[in-house]
């Protein structure tokens, strides 16, 4: 059984990453449309999700939450704050609130809701495919009932690997989270150089797009180091060696190993911005709220 089977889930900010969570929830029959409510403040979106996937749908992010077992926070680290006033009075002990904005630490988590029990993960857009990659990390204070519902939930979007160490979510932004972003940048210039050789640009796309997923699924179950399968397919003097030549002068490794720590600085700065927002809880309130 589902540790989700008998939990109502609650998305505040219903966009394209609570959209697909909500999808793969009901893809994999792990709760049924009426345990899943969602907000959004415009009719029209509410009405699509409704028609889309049966759910109930309200205006007011307190009224989603209001007995809900796991919240799913999927809006904007700049939103973070006005969603907080909304949601941080009706938040109560034992509700897991699960939070994939870009950035954002526990400790801005913690100190924005006056909440101890939070998961941070980072899912990737293949999330809405099912072929996700996400990375998480839950407070101490969350129960092994609730690590395993948000095991559960993001397991509905692909693969899902819970770290012991909230670094590793942040380093897991600049890698897997903004991955995409990398592949996508280099399928445009394959396929764009695919055109300047002479094919047209609908076949460049198909050539392109099948190398890469062909690749990708052929190194994922070899299971051999990338450079031991780049070693397979360069012979001496060959069109791969040539090719090679080019990429390396180009200092593609150095460009790539910059463009991740580039995209690792920025999700810690966001996380800096997002703490340095917190007006800390008093301890005495804190502490009530824990005992609640």
């Amino acid at each position: 059984m589902s540790p989700l089977s008998d939990r109502t889930i609650a998305t505040v900010g219903s966009g394209v990453m609570a959209e697909a969570m909500i999808a793969g929830l009901l893809r994999g029959k792990l709760v049924e449309p009426h345990q899943v409510v969602a907000s959004h403040p415009r009719i029209e979106r509410r009405d699509e999700l409704e028609r889309a996937y049966g759910i109930r749908t309200v205006t007011g992010n307190a009224e989603a939450i209001a007995g809900a077992d796991v919240i799913l926070l999927g809006i904007k680290p700049q939103m973070l704050g006005r969603v907080a006033r909304d949601i941080a009075p009706h938040l109560r002990r034992g509700q897991l609130v699960l939070s994939v904005l870009a950035g954002a630490t526990t400790a801005a988590l913690v100190g924005t809701l006056g909440h101890a029990q939070i998961v941070r993960a980072m899912p990737n857009t293949p999330a809405r495919l099912g072929r996700g990659m996400t990375v998480w990390y839950a407070t101490p204070e969350t129960t092994a009932a609730q690590r395993d519902q948000a095991r559960a939930l993001l397991g509905a979007l692909g693969r899902e690997i819970e770290v012991d160490d909230e670094k590793f979510v942040a380093m897991a932004t600049a890698v897997s989270g903004t991955g995409p972003t990398y592949v996508f940048l280099v399928m445009e210039a394959l396929v764009d150089a695919a055109v300047h050789l002479g094919f047209p640009r609908h076949i460049a796309h198909d050539l392109v797009i099948e190398t890469l997923e062909g690749s990708t699924v052929f190194a994922k179950q070899s299971g051999d180091h990338p450079a031991v399968l780049r070693n397979m397919v360069t012979s001496p003097g060959g069109t791969s060696a040539a090719a090679l030549h080019e990429l390396e002068s180009g200092r593609l490794r150095t460009v790539l190993s910059e463009a991740v720590w580039a995209a690792y600085r920025r999700t810690v700065e966001l996380g800096d911005q997002l703490e340095a927002q917190v007006t800390p809880v008093p301890i005495e309130e804190r502490i009530e709220d824990l005992a609640r």
